[in-house]
């Protein structure tokens, strides 16, 4: 099954991070893409590059910044596929944005 790992965090903490070298180690990463479970993924520009795109009646809106006002924004995201929720929740459980943010879980439509 495939799996959607989006990567939340909290807007304050974010905002006061320092931008990851993108040259660091990723252990978390490196050990899934080596197994074969972890298919894609990347960390995301900030949330204020965002551009939310509406259509209403006929009329294609956009406005600037991701659509909710949270507290949480998303940071990154992963593409695992394992062999159920059970699996996916222990891989999401060791990644390292969950000791402090949340690691959201959606499935792919089969």
């Amino acid at each position: 099954m495939k799996f959607m790992l989006f990567v939340c965090v909290d807007r304050a903490a974010y905002e006061d991070a320092e931008p990851r070298d993108p040259g660091e180690p990723m252990p978390w990463a490196d050990e899934l893409d080596a197994a074969g479970i972890r298919l894609d993924g990347d960390e995301l520009r900030p949330y204020t590059d965002a551009v939310s795109v509406r259509v209403r009646g006929g009329e294609v809106l956009t406005a600037d910044g991701p659509f909710a006002e949270t507290k949480e924004v998303i940071a990154g995201y992963d593409i695992i596929d394992c062999a159920d929720l059970a699996e996916a929740v222990e891989i999401a459980g060791r990644h390292p944005v969950s000791r402090f943010g949340v690691i959201e879980i959606r499935p792919f439509r089969e």
